[in-house]
């Protein structure tokens, strides 16, 4: 549905003026071009198009206003026309002639007259007739003449589309790009309703200064919103990219199939958890094929390695990001044996690759078992993968004083959004069937066969492969078929999400001898899932893929395989496949499902065939405007062209629809290659062959005739198409999944227009124009408005044929993220503020990046079309065009970006030899026009033509109808024009030339035309000054349309070689501003303004061209009425003709004074040394020399410093040209040889700026008290750690006050702990001290930095949500940037409230000491400070060729020397202020007070401290790294002093080097591997000018400490003085100071400081002194003004090695500094002692008292009574082999063993670092030992012995002598919450405790994998030190000295032997208690009756006769 308005003229207007005209309808407003200079009739003649989802309403309103344009100020209403569509909306059109109202409603004389036309979908309204879509010459006002309407003009701004009824009905994108854009999208514009007009927070109007003048040159905007004004930008063939040409590709070379190098590195730290008894685990690292395994360690369930792994690979980015890496665990794997697996872990590379810093650090990886995946967790490992692409710097965190994360759920190894709890999921890939297979078998079988026998039958035997995880799957193998069915499904069992990416599908030919790929799809899992609240699983499908790759023709070695593989981008259809995949999670807990991974194939049942859509016919046409550009080595023989949808239209193979019978078996199969051979007739060019269609007999034509190509230039043919252009069109039969392609269409435009936009906001930020946020806040507006568009637009056709669950799905996620999307773009624009612009713009590009994302369709539909050129029966190159980009819809934004417009389309060579300079050059250039679409819309194919043309059909038999499509098209219309080619200069070129330098001439083409520019020598930087004159150029269509839509000009820059063919460099594309006839030539738009192109080569920039380019249409009378052309001004060019005076930038007079320093390092040229060289400074012309070096060898330095020259450059600085510095060699004879060059393409930074005498930091009134502690008796200091060149973040950290101190040396506290204060004394500190304090500074600072970004971030996603639910963001407390800060000092002061509670707590036991520290940096130390280059300037002198372009870390071998200086440029004339300033030195200009540069000496001292990562150098993996200085020709080896088999080493070493500078500056710190054969390996170096640090103002000659003390560890190393290093400075910089007051007062300059007055020595007196206030001054010198600046403090630096075998990849870190001292100054003190700490020796006394509740594990022999033989095994981590058993407790019946058994072990400990340090040969051939570094861990175990069998372990404890829980008292009280609840409770260290005694848990797990109690264990551990162990010796077990007493064990421990009754007693009764006291109370009984009876008759007569007695 459309609305089309088609104003034609404005009448009876008052007076004379600009007018311009604005047309609104549901609040989308286009503007008509400004005509100028109209008097009473204003003939706007122009079409607006508005395509809309919904009905119109009877009720909706036109809105139509007239204005009198003015470029400065606001445009004045004239008046407006507002007019109901009701009778539109009844009638479907409608011309209206109507008065205007003016603002007081009244009317007035001037009229309107408007066209209205409204067409609806269903064709209810506005029925067009046939007639109007075909020409209809008879017709000459109607229709026809609307084809001359001009378009809206090409440069004016805004959105107003001219878009004629008749044929443009369709969708030439009708939104206008604005002005100078990159792409040819839509321009959504505002949506401003006029209520609202006047909140706007923009200006209507447009200053000079608002926008670039350009804007305002091309065209007028009256009341335009400056936001949607598109600026000029720099990236190519940006001006006025139309309606009817799209934007041509520059980039030319492929890019994805290149080899690259990459570096995996792996670190595997320990494992934990591992699921097994007593097991000896080795970790295996697999990445594809490659196998690395770690030691082995003994009877462990979590060892430690700590082993660094590398992994080097030089392939192309997809083979390397689909390789999987795979962690497994192996368990008692030797010689013999593979070992058993415990568990694995996998993950393709790519995920690595994507996460931040492409790392993961410290990550715990979930093993689970493969073979059953029921079992769950099978344990953890702990490691660190990176993975390292050429140029990619890896940010480690720092190494040093790690604490354990032993938070292993919260540190999990997983992307960022996989959820912790991972299930396994089944991944079902359904294989249906394939179609349009190539036709011949491509093995080397079917080529005998064909050779031999002459068969050519059906070979093809496919069956498709599918890979995924390291898995692979296969089908069946169908035998000879081109139309295979399989119907099977491949299952694959893997962890869901999993973390592999990527499924491969690959069709294979199966052959005997070698099976090939026929072609290859990839589907990218996270494309067909969604992992959000409302997400869905992966599926796809059932759906068609398409297959591309090598051509079709057969070879018996195929060049192009790799493209079949899926590498690089295909150049030809191969087939496409019918498939499917689902995803089901399994229920682990089911008993049914199959527990093994193994991959399963199945049958599965048909399709049907409405189940991936209905079959439609669809209809390509093309035509071939222009051919030019064909590369000469084709040009001799005729050429043709080729164009192909899947396999129609292909000549070998291709398919036609020959009978109605095949139709329908088209049907059937779906449409594809697969007619059978002698059904299926090659469809040549105008064959004749009938098929029966609907409308009428209709015949493919897929390629032009043959023709032979005309010469152009030297280089290039091009085929003489001039007025008659050839056509090809082709019927096909595919899945209408048309609404796929529509979605993703709407979206890249939009998406295409953003990225236009966000270019615009970058371009103005850098050049520094006014208002980057309007144009941001408009990219967002267009962005909200095209996101709602996209809501309305996709919600349609839901119910069509073949939707999948994917397309459903994926339809309700798009809309959701657009929704989302449009909001926050919303919420964005309202915070886009001046100083928010860059931070927003990175959001915004985000925003990019998701919707390219999601227009990326999964599933595909139409194939892609091919244009290949034949030339003599060869495919020669080729253009591939996605068939959505040329697909048609009647809804405008869902038409494809190139459909129905005309293209530049640079052919390419295909596969690898694209690659390199072949890439680099065109092949051929196409103007070629597509449109893809259903056959029955195809009416209006021909639309988008340029107009003025016949079509020419193929002659017929039958009667000819209408809607044929012609054979060729005849234009006869034709225009002449004179192009005008202003070629001004070009920079940066790439050097063609060994010289390093290029000889360069532009090659300007246009059209059928090319001319050269002159050939300037030597320089990469040519000002040709040139103007290029085309004439009688001849282009064929209307003159309306050509104005507005010129062809493109290609510049390509060569350079000219003396011998052979010139040498390509780059090339650019340029639209010229066209200039009718008819127009005048003046402002705005005459004569062009110079602009910068960017020139490319193959994938990388290669420069730029600042050109201008204006195309004059030759009218009646000829070239007289052109604006005439001054002839050539200069005699010595000869005919040149210079670029004219309006066009040449404005000139004014600048002085340019040069520092000349020095060279260095030069190299040899031709073999000679240089020996006398000069440097020659060269700008626009001008220049000047140094002087001459006499003897380089002995003083590399010039003699005369400063000299200086005139020249004129251009006002505005962006067209400066660049400064050429050469270096020349003077030989004998009054020779010169170059021995490099450097271009500084920017003088910016050279441009002097007065200081601002008004700045609050150059003067003020009184003194100003800088911000110091009050009290000076405690001293106060800043830290202030700058943490990476990208951070803003300066966080400064009060190191001072006593609460504050605790926390630099605590860790922060778990709950509940208890930490147990060490007394440090003041001489236990060391240089370490200080160097593992600060570590733990710059953690809790990075920490500190991380939190507070994490709540920015979280604050904004609020604002957001906040948004979301309408509420206004200003009721936000926060917003924007300062939320940013207020956050960040939120949680400064939650750290800060931390330590206070964390001193509160500490400060009852004891006040610690303070540490001082020092700073310790993350990078080199040139990277924070801007490499030194304050004010002395290194520059790098070229010579040789430039690299490929993938090489251009290859620049480093062309750098043959350093030229050392400055520049400082200003305009004429100075002002005298500066001239007139005291002891200023005439001689040296602007460079006042530097330092001479004769040599000086100086004494060098280099600190190594460490090194961290290095790569293994040898083949087990390690390396045996020392230290190598070499500092100009002295070199020190530290060789002896290897460290064996180390990738961390600890070197601890300082240098002591005597250098002179400027001959020795260049230090180099190598490091090496040590070979005891053969010469020792460069593992990696970095270099250090020192010479730059030792003149730099920031003093890096030896770093200010944080204190003063002249004793201690903390001695002050520089031999002056704090005082004397301030007096020194102020004298410098001609400061008034230091002046010392009373009270700790010192003022320098205008500022106080404060400080303390006092210092100890060593003897604890104090004295008076300056020195801590004079420190305290230094620490803050940058607040001094005028000369301030940050001075460097005492630190350590990390710097990267880097190895030349390996450029661009880290291949390690050192962390060092460097002192220097110059001679003639007091010398300083020895070098610290930074030597590596030794190890303490401990003795720890470990004594196994008791045992109890142990489980009872063996069987009574006779009795079958549970028992156990119970003893105690224990032993340090790491030495294993030095386990130590208890006595055995025999018969154990209740779990309780005495011992009273004693273990020592010795052991070496680093306290610092709390690892204990184990020194042992690794094998038995190993040359010395290995130092190992490990956790001081203690095991206990449990074991119940057995005679003959092995020992059946029973439990374990492991207790990090650091941190452990404290014993139970009892062995009541002690449980296995002790274990598991670890971080709840309070925890010891044995190392402050020294001796404890408790109870601990024994555990195991059981068979659910759960954690059991299995005993308890009373011991006590004992730590001394080496010299306390020896007073007081004690003996193993209990043995003496100080034996242990032995147990009171009971005697149920005796054996059988020697007391059986007793052992069966107390068994019996254990057994049977409650039967024998049952037993014994029946005997009593009985025994009571049995007494009674006995003693009842003798009692009884007693009584009887006692009574009767």
């Amino acid at each position: 549905m459309a609305l089309l308005v088609h104003l034609k003229t404005v009448r009876d207007l008052r007076g004379k003026g600009d007018r311009i005209a604005k047309v609104t309808f549901r609040g989308l407003s286009f503007y008509t071009r400004v005509l100028e200079n109209c008097e009473d009739e204003a003939r706007f003649d122009e079409m607006f198009r508005w395509p809309i989802a919904s009905r119109v309403d009877e009720n909706e309103i036109l809105e139509l206003q007239v204005f009198n344009y003015s470029k400065i100020f606001t445009n004045r209403v004239i008046g407006t026309f507002r007019m109901v569509l009701q009778k539109v909306a009844e009638e479907g059109q409608l011309e209206v002639t109507d008065t205007l109202i003016d603002d007081n409603n009244t009317a007035i004389r001037t009229s309107v007259t408007v066209d209205i036309k409204y067409t609806t979908m269903d064709g209810t309204v506005g029925v067009w007739s046939d007639g109007e879509f075909l020409d209809v010459p008879g017709d000459p006002e109607g229709t026809f003449q609307f084809e001359t309407d001009s378009l809206l003009s090409g440069h004016s701004h805004g959105s107003g589309s001219g878009v004629s009824p008749g044929r443009s009905i369709h969708g030439i994108p009708t939104f206008r790009k604005a002005g100078k854009g990159v792409f040819s999208a839509m321009k959504l514009h505002k949506t401003k309703s006029s209520r609202d007009d006047h909140k706007k927070d923009e200006p209507a109007t447009l200053d000079m200064e608002d926008l670039d003048r350009k804007a305002l040159r091309l065209g007028g905007f009256g009341g335009l919103d400056p936001d949607c004004i598109s600026l000029a930008s720099v990236t190519a063939v940006t001006t006025n990219v139309s309606n009817k040409r799209s934007k041509p590709d520059i980039k030319m070379e492929p890019s994805s199939g290149r080899h690259v190098d990459y570096q995996i590195s792996i670190t595997v730290v320990e494992a934990r958890q591992l699921v097994g008894l007593n097991m000896d685990p080795v970790v295996c690292v697999e990445i594809g094929e490659d196998k690395k395994y770690t030691s082995m360690k003994e009877s462990t369930n979590c060892p430690y390695y700590n082993e660094y792994f590398v992994f080097d690979f030089h392939v192309p980015p997809d083979v390397m990001f689909d390789k999987i890496l795979k962690l497994s665990v192996i368990h008692s794997k030797n010689l013999l044996r593979s070992g058993t697996l415990v568990g694995t872990f996998k993950l393709d590379v790519g995920t690595v690759y994507s996460q931040p810093e492409h790392q993961f650090y410290h990550k715990w990886a979930m093993l689970s078992d493969p073979d059953d995946i029921t079992a769950g967790c099978k344990g953890y490992i702990k490691c660190d993968i990176a993975v390292v692409g050429k140029g990619d710097n890896i940010k480690t965190p720092h190494k040093a004083n790690e604490t354990d994360e032993d938070d292993i759920e919260g540190n999990l190894l997983l992307p960022e959004g996989v959820p912790l709890e991972r299930q396994w999921a089944r991944f079902y890939v359904k294989i249906y069937r394939a179609e349009g297979l190539p036709k011949m078998n491509t093995s080397i079988m079917a080529n005998v066969k064909k050779a031999f026998i002459g068969e050519n039958r059906d070979l093809v035997d496919p069956y498709v492969q599918v890979v995924f995880a390291g898995q692979r799957g296969k089908t069946s193998v169908q035998k000879s078929s081109y139309e295979p069915i399989w119907n099977e499904q491949v299952v694959f069992t893997e962890m869901f999400p999993p973390l592999c990416k990527r499924i491969k599908v690959q069709i294979r030919d199966s052959d005997k001898v070698n099976d090939v790929a026929i072609g290859t799809h990839f589907i990218d899992l996270r494309k067909i899932a969604n992992d959000g609240d409302k997400g869905f699983l992966p599926t796809m499908g059932p759906a068609w893929v398409n297959m591309y790759g090598s051509t079709r023709h057969y070879t018996l070695i195929d060049e192009h395989q790799d493209l079949n593989e899926g590498l690089g981008e295909g150049v030809s259809f191969r087939a496409r496949l019918l498939i499917s995949v689902a995803v089901e999670i399994l229920d682990t807990t089911s008993t049914e499902i199959v527990s093994s991974t193994e991959v399963q194939v199945e049958p599965v049942s048909n399709i049907s065939e409405s189940a991936t859509g209905k079959i439609e016919e669809f209809f390509l046409f093309g035509s071939f405007l222009e051919a030019t550009m064909i590369d000469r080595k084709i040009g001799d023989k005729p050429i043709s062209f080729e164009v192909t949808i899947g396999n129609y239209g292909n000549q070998i193979d291709g398919v036609s629809k020959p009978t109605a019978a095949k139709k329908k078996k088209k049907k059937e199969g779906g449409g594809g290659g697969e007619s059978d051979e002698e059904e299926s007739e090659l469809i040549q060019q105008n064959s004749s062959e009938d098929e029966a269609d609907d409308d009428g007999d209709l015949v493919s034509v897929s390629s032009t005739p043959p023709m032979k190509p005309v010469i152009t230039d030297r280089n290039y043919f091009h085929l003489p198409y001039f007025e008659k252009k050839p056509c090809i069109y082709i019927k096909s039969w595919w899945q209408d999944q048309r609404r796929r392609l529509y979605n993703s269409n709407i979206m890249d435009k939009i998406a295409d227009k953003m990225e236009e936009g966000l270019n615009d906001v970058q371009e103005v930020i850098k050049t520094e124009k006014a208002y980057p946020e309007r144009r941001l806040r408009g990219v967002l507006e267009e962005l909200s408005t095209g996101c709602n568009r996209f809501v309305t637009l996709a919600n349609k056709d839901q119910n069509q044929a073949g939707r999948t669950k994917l397309d459903k799905e994926r339809l309700k996620s798009c809309m959701r993220e657009m929704e989302s999307m449009g909001q926050q773009a919303k919420l964005i624009r309202s915070q886009v503020k001046r100083n928010t612009v860059r931070d927003k713009l990175k959001m915004v590009q985000n925003f990019l990046h998701r919707l390219r994302f999601l227009a990326d369709e999964p599933q595909h539909s139409i194939p892609d079309v091919f244009v290949w050129m034949m030339s003599n029966n060869k495919r020669i190159a080729y253009a591939r065009i996605p068939s959505k980009d040329i697909l048609y819809s009647i809804v405008d934004e869902e038409t494809g970006r190139d459909c129905g417009k005309v293209k530049a389309v640079f052919l390419r060579l295909p596969g690898k030899k694209g690659f390199g300079p072949a890439g680099w050059t065109v092949q051929a250039k196409m103007e070629i026009y597509l449109w893809l679409g259903l056959n029955k819309q195809r009416k209006d194919f021909l639309s988008g033509l340029p107009n003025g043309f016949e079509e020419n059909k193929a002659p017929r038999t039958s009667p000819c109808l209408q809607s044929v499509p012609p054979v060729s098209l005849v234009y006869n219309m034709k225009q002449v024009f004179q192009l005008r080619a202003h070629m001004y200069q070009a920079r940066s070129l790439f050097a063609a030339d060994s010289s390093g330098l290029s000889d360069p001439f532009a090659r300007v083409f246009f059209s059928t035309h090319s001319q050269v520019t002159e050939v300037l020598s030597e320089t990469l930087c040519p000002t040709w000054d040139q103007l290029l004159v085309f004439e009688d150029v001849e282009l064929f269509g209307e003159a309306g349309e050509l104005r507005d839509d010129p062809p493109i000009i290609v510049v390509e820059v060569y350079d000219q070689d003396t011998v052979g063919k010139a040498e390509f460099i780059g090339r650019t594309f340029a639209k010229p501003i066209t200039k009718m006839c008819d127009e005048h030539y003046g402002p705005p738009r005459f004569p062009p303004q110079l602009e910068y192109y960017q020139i490319y080569r193959g994938n990388s920039t290669a420069g730029d061209l600042l050109a201008a380019f204006e195309l004059l249409q030759i009218g009646q009378g000829g070239r007289a009425e052109l604006p005439p052309i001054d002839g050539p001004t200069d005699s010595e060019r000869g005919p040149i003709l210079p670029v004219p005076m309006g066009i040449r930038p404005i000139l004014s007079r600048y002085r340019i004074e040069v520092l000349f320093w020095g060279l260095r390092d030069l190299k040899r040229v031709n073999l000679a040394l240089v020996d006398r060289p000069r440097v020659d400074i060269e700008c626009a012309g001008r220049g000047v020399q140094s002087a001459l070096i006499q003897n380089y060898k002995k003083n590399p330095n010039f003699s005369t410093l400063v000299k200086w020259f005139e020249v004129d450059l251009p006002e505005n600085e962006l067209l400066h040209p660049p400064l050429n510095v050469r270096v020349v060699d003077c030989r004998a004879f009054g020779r010169y040889t170059l021995v490099g060059s450097h271009a500084v393409t920017s003088l910016r930074r050279f441009i002097y700026s007065p200081p601002d005498k008004t700045h609050n930091n150059w003067t003020s009134a009184g003194d100003v008290t800088v911000n110091m502690d009050a009290d000076p008796s405690v001293r106060k200091m800043d830290t202030v750690v700058k943490l990476d060149t990208t951070s803003d973040a300066v966080v400064k950290v009060d190191v001072n006050e006593e609460k504050e101190e605790k926390k630099k040396k605590k860790k922060k506290k778990k709950k509940g702990e208890v930490e147990e204060d060490d007394e440090t004394d003041e001489s236990m500190l060391d240089w370490w001290s200080k160097y593992f304090a600060s570590i733990e500074t710059l953690m809790e600072i990075l920490r500190a930095q991380e939190a507070a970004l994490a709540e920015a971030e979280e604050r904004e996603d609020q604002e957001i949500a906040a948004e979301g639910a309408d509420i206004k963001p200003d009721d936000l407390p926060v917003k924007g940037s300062k939320g940013k800060e207020k956050s960040r000092d939120k949680s400064r002061n939650k750290e800060k409230k931390k330590s206070h509670h964390a001193g509160e707590e500490t400060e009852k036991h004891s006040s610690k000491p303070k540490v001082d520290e020092l700073l310790v940096y993350n990078k080199e130390l040139e990277a924070e400070y801007d490499n030194f280059e304050d004010w002395l300037h290194t520059f790098n002198l070229y010579r040789g060729k430039a690299g490929d372009d993938d090489e251009a870390a290859l620049d480093d071998d062309r750098i043959v020397g350093r030229f050392k200086g400055s520049m400082c440029m200003y305009k004429l004339p100075l002002s005298e202020e500066i001239t007139r300033e005291v002891g200023f030195d005439p001689n040296m200009g602007m460079f006042q007070s530097i330092p001479h540069n004769d040599p000086i000496n100086v004494l060098v001292r280099v600190f190594v401290v460490r090194a961290t990562d290095l790569h293994p150098a040898d083949v087990n993996g390690k390396a045996d790294p020392y230290v190598v200085i070499k500092l100009g020709k002295s070199e020190l080896k530290d060789k002896e002093n290897y460290i064996s088999k180390q990738l961390n080493p600890v070197f601890g070493k300082a240098f002591d080097m005597e250098a002179t500078f400027p001959m020795e500056s260049m230090l180099t710190v190598s490091v090496y591997d040590w070979d005891l054969v053969g010469t020792d390996d460069l593992i990696g170096e970095t270099k250090i000018d020192l010479e730059n640090r030792f003149y730099s103002k920031h003093r890096a000659t030896c770093g200010i400490a944080n204190s003063y003390s002249v004793h201690g560890y903390n001695v002050w190393r520089d031999p002056m003085k704090p005082s004397q290093i301030l007096a020194k400075l102020c004298k410098e910089g001609k400061l008034d100071g230091p002046h010392y007051g009373p009270g700790g007062r010192v003022k320098v300059a205008n500022r106080v400081f404060m400080g303390a007055t006092e210092i100890e020595d060593e003897n604890g007196l104090k004295k008076q002194t300056d020195e801590h206030l004079a420190l305290t001054v230094l620490k803050h010198w940058e607040e001094i003004p005028r000369v301030g600046c940050k001075l460097i403090p005492e630190h350590v630096e990390t710097r990267p090695l880097l190895n030349p075998d390996h450029p661009g990849i880290e291949q390690g870190r050192i962390e060092m500094w460097v002192d220097m001292f110059p001679m003639d100054m007091p010398a300083p003190g020895p070098a610290i002692d930074i030597s590596p700490r030794k190890p303490k020796n401990f003795e720890l006394r470990v004594i196994i008292w008791n045992t109890d509740d142990v489980v009872l594990e063996d069987d009574a022999f006779m009795t079958g009574e549970k028992m156990s033989d119970i003893y105690v095994r224990g032993w340090l981590k790491g030495q294993q082999e030095d386990k130590q058993d208890t006595d055995v407790h025999y018969h154990s019946l209740t779990g309780e063993g005495n011992f009273n058994w004693r273990f020592v072990y010795p052991f070496d400990y680093l306290m610092a670092e709390e690892k204990i340090v184990i020194s042992k040969k690794e094998s038995m051939f190993s040359w010395d030992e290995t130092e190992y570094k490990i956790p001081a861990r203690l095991t206990l175990q449990v074991w119940d012995a057995d005679h003959f069998s092995a020992d059946d372990f029973l439990g374990a404890i492991e207790l990090d002598l650091n941190r452990f829980p404290r014993g139970a008292k009892t062995a009541k009280q002690c449980s296995i919450n002790m274990v598991q609840n670890q971080a709840e409770l309070p925890c010891i260290s044995i190392f402050k405790q020294k001796r404890v005694k408790g109870w601990w848990p024994f555990v195991a797990r059981d068979e659910n994998d759960e954690m059991e109690l299995t005993g308890k264990v009373e011991a006590e551990l004992h730590l001394m030190s080496a010299e306390e162990a020896e007073k007081s010796p004690v003996g193993l077990g209990r043995n003496e000295p100080d034996p242990l007493e032995k147990p009171n064990r009971p005697n149920t421990s005796l054996s059988w032997m020697l007391n059986p009754v007793r052992v069966v007693c107390i068994l019996v009764w254990r057994q049977y208690k409650l039967h024998c006291a049952l037993l014994l109370g029946a005997v009593l009984g009985l025994l009571f009756l049995g007494l009674l009876f006995f003693s009842l008759p003798s009692a009884l007569s007693y009584k009887i006769f006692n009574v009767a007695g």
